[in-house]
C-alpha cells in the first residue's frame, strides 16, 4: 500500500478532471483519499452557498461536470469537516482551491495552493509583472489584494466551460505580463501549453506546481 495523500476539493469529489495529471508527478506509488466539502449536500444546500453582493466568491466542480460559484464563508465549515476526517487517513493533505484559508485547522501537513503560488511566484518574478489567468470576472480585484505590492495584470476565464483562452491569453501579454500564472486547481495542462503556445512567456500551472512540492513531502 502507498502512502496517501488527502485531496480536498471545494466542490465535489472525485477530481477525475485533476488526479490524473496530479498522479504523473506524484508517482504510482501515492494513492489519493478524496473529499470535496460539497459532497454529501442536496441541489438545495449547495445552492444556499451562492454567494451574496460583494462576498468573497470561489468555483469549483460538482461531480456532473457542471461548475458552482460559492461563497467563502459560508463554504468554510463543510470544507473543515472533510479535512478532519481525510487526516484520519492521510498522512498530508491538499486544499485543491487557490483562494486562501488561513483559519482552516489542520493536525498533518496540509498544503495550501495560494501560498505555494505566491511564494513561487515572488521568487522567479524579478522586475517583471505577473499575469494571472483567473475563472471569474468578480474575482479580479480579490487577485490584486491577494498578490499585494506585487505588480500584476488579471484576465478571467473558466477552466469548467468551452472557453476561449488565446484572448486573455494575448490580453496579459499586451498589458506587459512577464510570467503568467493560471491562479485555479481547475487549469490543466492544456491549458498551460495554449496560453505558453500564445504568449510566448513562461507559464506556472497551478496543480502541477502543487504536486511537485506534494512530491516532496511524500
Amino acid at each position: 500500500m502507498g502512502e496517501k495523500i488527502g485531496l480536498i476539493t471545494i466542490g465535489q469529489s472525485p477530481r477525475i478532471d485533476l488526479t490524473p495529471e496530479m498522479q504523473v508527478l506524484l508517482g504510482p506509488a501515492i494513492c489519493f483519499v478524496e473529499a470535496g466539502a460539497l459532497d454529501n449536500l442536496s441541489e438545495v444546500e449547495i445552492a444556499k452557498l451562492a454567494p451574496e453582493k460583494d462576498e468573497i466568491t470561489y468555483i469549483s466542480r460538482l461531480r456532473n461536470g457542471q461548475s458552482v460559484k460559492l461563497s467563502k464563508s459560508k463554504l468554510l465549515p463543510y470544507l473543515q469537516q472533510k479535512i478532519s476526517k481525510v487526516e484520519e487517513e492521510a498522512s498530508s493533505s491538499i486544499v485543491v482551491c487557490t483562494g486562501s484559508f488561513p483559519t482552516l485547522a489542520h493536525s498533518k501537513p496540509l498544503l495550501f495552493p495560494d501560498q505555494i503560488l505566491k511564494h513561487v511566484g515572488k521568487s522567479v518574478l524579478g522586475n517583471g509583472t505577473l499575469g494571472l489567468l483567473v475563472p471569474l470576472e468578480e474575482q479580479k480585484k480579490q487577485m490584486v489584494d491577494k498578490w499585494g505590492n506585487i505588480p500584476v495584470v488579471v484576465e478571467s476565464v473558466s477552466p469548467y466551460e468551452e472557453s476561449d483562452f488565446e484572448g486573455p491569453a494575448r490580453k496579459l501579454k499586451d498589458k506587459g505580463a512577464t510570467i503568467i500564472i493560471l491562479d485555479c486547481m481547475g487549469y490543466n495542462e492544456a491549458h498551460k501549453q495554449m496560453v505558453k503556445f500564445v504568449t510566448g512567456l513562461p507559464t506556472i500551472l497551478s496543480r502541477s506546481i502543487v504536486a511537485r512540492v506534494a512530491a516532496e513531502l511524500a
